[in-house]
């Protein structure tokens, strides 16, 4: 049972209570009062009844003692005879402990001349006493008086035990409807007060009974249309917070929001992985304790000083790399125009500045490399325009110098497309059946020329069975004399280039190992890009263009095939390229 139909009931009850005994005392006092009534009328009419007996016997006949001993056990009542001067002539019945002298002294003192029935007052409740005068042929005889004890009439009792009982018999009934009618009333108001605490808690889709059209009814429904406008607003604003949360989360730019009183409340799943930080070292700490930038926090003091918007490029060092941003700060003001706080965008343009960086190196490599060719060219023309050509060995020896740097500036222009062709969205190869043994046989013939000139040793070692793969005959051809022709360039007189195959059911590994010069470790991965040069006065004068492993790394990429490079300085270089092996089935 709730405290509330509790409370009620106890006062619903103690109310009744306070009713009925109220009501019992009042009952009680008008029965006993109704009661006594009846009894006094009774008593006065058995009184009239012995004063008749006596008169019509005589008061000194000898049968009236008997007559009236008789009529004494028949009424429980005590009666006495008095003369006129008050001396007892007969005296029958229960014993009072009252004497009757002093009773017939105070009847005579205060009802001697009475010619109607009268009560003697005693002043004892328990005793109950009414006199008659006695009359004979005109003049008074004397008086007879009946007695009786209140004490010896049961009915008192009895009315008090008939309220009583009747109090508790309809004190329980009343109870019994009564919880059923409080328990109908309540039980909504109850629900009501339950359903109004759930909403209370957040629990919007607590729902209570709408049994009735009265003011409770109206009460429930009035809750359960409030629980439903609720849930639907939560639902809403849920769904935004989680739409504003999705985007804040995997939106590509860092976000962090500072609140105006310079705490921290927000740090987006970018800038985390941007400055590779964890989110407790951010969240709700100052943020000039947070930071470990002196020109973030510059930035923001500014913001909060100036409350205006803020832009600016920083170079900030993560771990053991710089990187490029462009942090955009701003206020938030509310409606009213106050302070929320400032929310800062961290864009990360660290791969623009590489790509701008690249664009300027590629023109400067470009410049340069075209640059020494031409300059080349115009001074040993400028040398014969001035008379050296009538030298015919100098002549000889200057067009020579000539068509070499042509062939040079043809190399690298055709470079040049190729890979800018290559590099190209829509490039797309000649796919088809290719015998990798038959390829590699044809790059070995092509090149051993070059490796003898050299003085290097060029070896093949293939296996003896048909190794087929799915690619462009043209383009395997260009990747691996690349590779072969680096090899023998950087490898000295003496050394060895070996180009080996190795197969198995899935995979078909392509080796160039060479045993030359060799690269540092530091420096690999910049081997595939454009103009690198590991010995730049070896690669330019042997007439490389520093463009042939970045056209090797996009022409394996193309093929769905991987590069790996291994090197030691002054042991050599393996370049291994793996592709997936074509079944003939």
């Amino acid at each position: 049972m709730s405290k509330f139909r509790s409370r009620l009931f106890f006062s619903l009850s103690t109310l009744i209570v306070i009713v009925f005994l109220s009501l019992g005392f009042l009952l009680g006092q008008l029965f006993q009062f109704f009661y006594f009534f009846a009894y006094e009328n009774q008593f006065k009419k058995e009184s009239q009844l012995v004063k008749i007996v006596v008169k019509n016997e005589g008061i000194e006949s000898p049968e009236i003692a008997e007559l009236l001993g008789t009529i004494s056990e028949t009424l429980d009542s005590r009666i006495i005879l008095f003369d006129e001067g008050g001396n007892v002539l007969f005296e029958k019945g229960p014993a009072f402990q009252q004497n009757s002298k002093e009773l017939a002294k105070k009847m005579l003192a205060q009802h001697r001349y009475e010619e109607k029935g009268f009560r003697i007052d005693l002043n004892q409740a328990h005793l109950y006493f009414y006199g008659m005068p006695l009359f004979d042929n005109g003049g008074k005889k004397g008086f007879v008086v009946l007695g009786k004890s209140l004490n010896a009439v049961p009915m008192t009792k009895e009315i008090w035990f008939f309220i009583s009982g009747s109090m508790m018999v309809a004190f329980i009934v009343l109870m019994m409807f009564g919880m059923r009618i409080m328990k109908q009333y309540t039980r909504p108001i109850e629900s009501a007060a339950n359903v109004a605490m759930e909403l209370a808690k957040g629990n919007y889709k607590a729902r209570t009974y709408e049994e009735n059209n009265d003011e409770i009814g109206m009460l429930s429904r009035s809750i359960n249309i409030l629980a439903r406008n609720l849930q639907d607003m939560t639902s809403a604003q849920e769904l935004q917070q989680e739409r504003l949360q999705t985007l804040i989360e995997n939106m590509g730019s860092g976000l962090i929001f500072i609140d105006e009183r310079g705490y921290i409340h927000l740090v987006n799943k970018a800038f985390k992985e941007l400055f590779q930080i964890d989110q407790d070292d951010y969240l709700y700490k100052p943020y000039n304790e947070a930071f470990a930038y002196k020109e973030i926090i510059q930035m923001v003091d500014e913001i909060f000083l100036t409350e205006s918007r803020k832009r600016k490029h920083l170079m900030l060092p993560v771990k053991i790399e710089r990187k490029h941003f462009e942090v955009y700060g701003a206020p938030i003001l509310g409606k009213r125009e106050e302070w929320k706080g400032i929310v800062l965008v961290f864009y990360d343009i660290t791969e623009l500045k590489k790509l701008e960086q690249m664009r300027k190196d590629f023109v400067a490599n470009v410049s340069h490399e075209l640059k020494t060719p031409i300059t080349s060219i115009k001074g040993f023309s400028e040398t014969l325009l001035d008379g050296a050509m009538k030298d015919e060995q100098t002549l000889k020896s200057f067009l020579s110098i000539i068509l070499k740097e042509s062939e040079r500036m043809q190399t690298l222009i055709q470079d040049l497309l190729d890979l800018s062709k290559i590099e190209q969205q829509g490039f797309k190869l000649d796919f088809q059946t290719c015998h990798i043994n038959e390829i590699l046989k044809e790059i070995y013939t092509l090149l051993s020329r070059k490796a003898i000139d050299k003085n290097i040793g060029l070896s093949l070692k293939v296996p003896n069975e048909d190794i087929m793969i799915h690619g462009d005959p043209y383009r395997l051809k260009q990747i691996f004399i690349n590779l072969v022709n680096n090899g023998i360039m950087y490898t000295p007189s003496g050394g060895e280039v070996n180009i080996l195959v190795k197969a198995d059911q899935d995979i078909v590994e392509v080796s160039v190992q060479d045993t030359g010069i060799g690269i540092k470790e530091d420096k690999i991965p910049r081997i595939f890009e454009r103009f690198y040069r590991i010995d730049k006065a070896r690669s330019r004068n042997s007439g490389g263009t520093g463009l042939g492993l970045a056209i090797v790394k996009h022409l394996v990429e193309a093929h769905r095939a991987k590069i790996d490079v291994k090197s030691k300085v002054g042991e050599g270089t393996i370049f291994t390229v793996t592709f997936q092996r074509l079944n003939p089935s």
